[in-house]
């Protein structure tokens, strides 16, 4: 379940787009080695991330895996609340993906010649919103920060892909709400984006460079 996702929005970007929610703050230091790479997502890397601190809202760099390695597998997303309330009540807790999209990879393998059968990539983006945000919930385990993106009951263009699940898009109203708002509140925000606003774009298949796949 969206364990590979972009986010192809520069810092300058991501302030001016969200301009809104913080004025350009960093909360953190922008990293500077060549190892980070905020374009591609994916479990237990880095990545920008906005949430709140003392009452200001900026933007920070934080890993990908909720319980930072405390299990064999990466914890990327939270389906369950209520095993994270004692988070998720607090509007500290939460925080905000950007992302310009995100990928779900095929119910079945495809025979793409030069091997084994693999899945193929399905790229999903936002019409209405092609920077946007995914509901999220963190915590510091010693002196890092680790996160997870929320999700739902997929759409009706998600769920042929991927019928379980689908990261939590949120409309760009609804940013301070589930950075500010009650417990109750944002309950009511852990619904499927609507289809009509979204895209999907596959399959391809990286791995297999000479594969041509009829559309």
């Amino acid at each position: 379940m969206c364990n590979r996702a972009r986010n192809k929005a520069e810092p300058e970007t991501l302030f001016s787009h969200f301009g809104k929610e913080f004025g350009g703050n960093w909360l953190t230091d922008r990293p500077m080695d060549n190892r980070f790479n905020p374009v591609e997502l994916v479990p237990r890397g880095r990545a920008y991330v906005i949430r709140e601190e003392d009452g200001r809202r900026g933007l920070d760099v934080m890993s990908w895996d909720l319980l930072g390695k405390g299990a064999a597998y990466p914890i990327t997303n939270v389906r369950d609340l209520k095993r994270w309330r004692p988070r998720l009540e607090k509007p500290e807790g939460r925080c905000l993906i950007p992302l310009t999209e995100f990928c779900e990879w095929t119910p079945e393998a495809h025979d793409v010649g030069g091997g084994k059968p693999i899945k193929g990539e399905m790229w999903f983006g936002v019409t209405d919103q092609p920077l946007f945000a995914v509901a999220g919930v963190w915590q510091q385990l010693g002196d890092q920060r680790w996160f997870a993106m929320l999700t739902c009951d997929p759409n009706e263009l998600v769920a042929p892909i991927h019928p379980k699940a689908m990261i939590t898009i949120l409309h760009a109203d609804d940013h301070d709400r589930w950075l500010t708002g009650s417990y109750a509140e944002v309950l009511d925000l852990q619904r499927p984006y609507p289809a009509s606003l979204m895209t999907v774009t596959g399959p391809v298949f990286p791995t297999r460079r000479s594969a041509v796949i009829a559309q």
